[in-house]
């Protein structure tokens, strides 16, 4: 007791600072007042010095000066700062100091503090400071996805308003995919704003709402959550497969279609050499005297037939070896081809049954081509027939049938027998009288 009475008396008559509360809260724009009470020693000072500062917003910052006011000559320094919106509602013989802000905002946000200086009176409480709280609405939250909504993963789930004071609180509320109030999983937590989800799935799918709310109201936003399987995410990854596999298949089959049409190309090739040569079957033009070495030609003549007749058969077996390769490579090309994937077999197929058309076309014309050839050394041993068989007819007709009765005549009588031109008048003109 003798210690306390002790310090009331050496307080008693110093100088008190005071501000009634420590906090203070006021909405955004309003126009506020902070009140600074003080008793000095004296009831009545030559000079006062009121000074309100603000603090930097961190601890680093220094203070920040919002007015000062002198009593003598009644001054008041305002910095450009609060130039405008600050002033001291002031009763100095009444110990009133208070200071009047116009416009609040969030930079207002601070601690402020109401300083006494009086000459000669330093000792006490010089200075007291209150915490100004700016109070703004949080703005509507903006929902958010963090990770892939697939089977078995875990996501996060956001929710932030970009402005509030003091800062909102966050809730979420979940429903299925018919809107019905559904009971979070256990493991589901729920902090600043942060739904996690762990190990989802299709039963995870549905609407959320998180609402953002402080001490004047509250604001919200939804998002819709659908799991999908990761089957799904595999499309690229499978079109990039498939197309680079038709890419391929598109490839062989250009690649077929050149080797089968050069194929083509030279068995037509040599089908028209063939052809070609098939010319040289014609006769040619028989000697002047027909009964002359008819042996002999016709000798020279099978010779040359059966020459060309070998050279036929000579190109025909190389033509059938040169099939025979084809269709060894052919094999060939459908054993590496029956490696391949099971739904190409329909168009191999295909493919190959059109080629086995082709090659019987190709052998249909061959065949005529052949038939052309012996038919046209049919119509060679006809003609040479007729030949021989008119030599033979001449060698059997009888000498004194091989001129006519007529040319026994003596050449007087046919004379003779000559119908005669009719005789001129001699009283005719003549052709250059007439001409006349």
């Amino acid at each position: 007791m003798a210690v306390f009475f002790l310090a009331s008396l050496c307080f008693q008559g110093a100088l008190k600072v005071s501000i009634p509360q420590d906090v203070y809260e006021f909405a955004r724009g309003d126009n506020i007042t902070l009140p600074c009470k003080f008793e000095p020693k004296k009831p009545q000072n030559p000079l006062v010095i009121v000074t309100w500062t603000v603090d930097g917003g961190k601890a680093t910052d220094p203070e920040k000066l919002v007015l000062t006011y002198y009593t003598a000559g009644n001054i008041m320094d305002i910095p450009p700062l609060y130039e405008g919106r600050a002033t001291l509602d002031k009763d100095i013989l009444k110990g009133k100091a208070n200071l009047k802000l116009s416009g609040i905002t969030l930079r207002d946000n601070r601690v402020f503090e109401c300083r006494i200086q009086i000459p000669g009176d330093d000792e006490g409480t010089l200075a007291d400071t209150a915490r100004l709280v700016v109070l703004v609405a949080p703005s509507v939250p903006v929902c958010a996805l963090q990770g892939k909504p697939e089977y078995g993963q875990n996501i996060n789930l956001t929710c932030l308003s970009e402005e509030g004071s003091p800062p909102p609180a966050y809730t979420w509320d979940q429903r299925d995919v018919r809107n019905t109030p559904r009971i979070p999983d256990a493991r589901t937590t729920d902090k600043g704003g942060i739904l996690s989800l762990y190990n989802i799935s299709v039963e995870t799918s549905g609407y959320y709402t998180c609402t953002s709310r402080n001490k004047i109201r509250f604001a919200t936003c939804n998002f819709t959550l659908a799991v999908i399987p990761p089957s799904m995410n595999m499309g690229a990854t499978a079109g990039l497969i498939g197309g680079g596999v038709a890419i391929l298949l598109i490839l062989g089959i250009v690649i077929y279609c050149c080797c089968c049409r050069k194929k083509k190309e030279k068995v037509e090739e040599y089908a028209m050499n063939n052809g070609g040569e098939g010319e040289f079957h014609e006769k040619e033009p028989m000697a002047k005297d027909p009964a002359e070495d008819r042996s002999e030609a016709g000798t020279a003549r099978g010779r040359d037939y059966d020459d060309r007749r070998s050279d036929y058969d000579d190109r025909r077996s190389d033509y059938d070896d040169r099939r025979s390769d084809y269709d060894d490579r052919r094999s060939d090309y459908d054993d590496r081809r029956s490696d391949r994937h099971d739904r190409y077999e329909d168009r191999a197929d295909r493919r190959r049954e059109d080629d086995r058309a082709d090659r019987r076309r190709e052998d249909d014309r061959a065949d005529r081509r052949r038939d052309d050839y012996h038919n046209e050394d049919d119509r060679a041993d006809r003609r040479r027939d007729d030949y021989y068989n008119e030599d033979d007819r001449a060698d059997r007709r009888p000498d004194d049938d091989r001129y006519d009765d007529r040319y026994d005549e003596p050449y007087d009588d046919r004379e003779s027998a000559r119908p005669k031109p009719p005789s001129v008048p001699s009283n005719k003109p003549s052709r250059a009288n007439r001409d006349d």
